[in-house]
């Protein structure tokens, strides 16, 4: 959310190149977020089903 915020202050300011370089580690961010919330929520299951 952090860097998402810093490119849109960027890009108002006209740092073009900033923004750019922010969008880019946020996506990269989120992507890392979610592959790591599917993990959890998989594994989660996976513990949930042996339990007797």
């Amino acid at each position: 959310m952090t860097f998402l915020v810093i490119a849109l202050i960027a890009g108002v300011l006209g740092f073009g190149g900033i923004a750019g370089a922010s969008i880019e580690i946020a996506k990269i961010i989120f992507f890392i977020a979610v592959v790591l919330f599917l993990v959890s929520a998989v594994v989660g299951l996976a513990r949930g089903r042996n339990r007797i």
